[in-house]
């Protein structure tokens, strides 16, 4: 199995995240595009120590960005969110 830490980046604080966690105790990552949700599921367990119920996954394309005449992109990333047994919980602003 991989390094939980290299599957998991990072916890996603936003205003989205933040009303998920209060209705329906769930938690938004950043995850390697290559992980599946067998192994984000392990890797959230092992490194918060809880309990996974769910896992859904979706892939974000890289917006365009220009920096004056020069032209490019940002790189695409994986997004997951991940629920949580309902007596459960993650300080992710201890984990960013």
């Amino acid at each position: 199995m991989k390094d939980p830490r290299s599957i998991v980046e990072l916890a996603i604080i936003s205003e989205k995240g933040t009303r998920l966690r209060t209705d329906s105790n769930a938690y938004l990552f950043r995850v390697h595009p290559s992980a599946n949700k067998i192994e984000i599921a392990a890797a959230v367990e092992k490194i918060f120590n809880v309990t996974v119920t769910q896992v859904r996954t979706m892939n974000r394309k890289g917006k365009p960005k220009r920096m004056g005449r020069f032209a490019g992109r940002r790189s695409n990333w994986k997004r997951a969110v991940v629920t949580l047994k309902t007596d459960q919980t993650i300080d992710v602003f201890d984990q960013v």
